[in-house]
């Protein structure tokens, strides 16, 4: 069957469903924002319970990145993502569920061929190509600075 590329456009149109955004955008505004809060949250115990706060920062990070694992682990951060989309990926949480998400799927491959080499399947660009901009970026402002002076 040969079509041309407005009826190739015309018969994606019909088969395709129709684009919720508005609401899809709104979940997901709820979802990162809820994160967001309870990130922030967590840094005002942390100080309230005197440490400092950018150590509080720490310790926030630290438990997001446990809470997201915990959850992933557990199957719930899965419903996360499934009601707020795009929400969830919200870099420390998202990451560290694209980090345990490989590695309790290919557990059953064992220890090191499942569970260590999966686990950066999906983070590992992300680690490699975000170190190597790091060290782009330095070079290239180690160069501007030396040029400057």
């Amino acid at each position: 069957m040969k079509m041309s590329n407005e009826q190739y456009g015309e018969y994606v149109k019909k088969k395709s469903p129709p684009s919720r955004l508005g609401p899809d955008l709104a979940r997901a505004f709820a979802v990162g924002g809820a994160i967001c809060t309870a990130g922030q949250l967590l840094i005002e115990l942390y100080t309230y319970l005197g440490v400092e706060r950018t150590d509080a920062g720490t310790l926030c990070s630290m438990s997001l990145i446990f809470l997201s694992a915990l959850l992933t682990g557990l199957g719930v951060y899965d419903n996360i993502a499934k009601v707020g989309g795009a929400g969830s990926l919200v870099p420390i949480t998202g990451f560290a569920n694209a980090v345990a998400s490989p590695a309790l799927e290919f557990k059953n491959e064992g220890l090191i061929t499942g569970t260590a080499a999966k686990m950066f399947s999906i983070a590992g660009p992300v680690i490699v190509y975000g170190t190597a901009a790091s060290v782009i970026y330095g070079i290239i402002l180690y160069a501007w600075q030396a040029l400057a002076a």
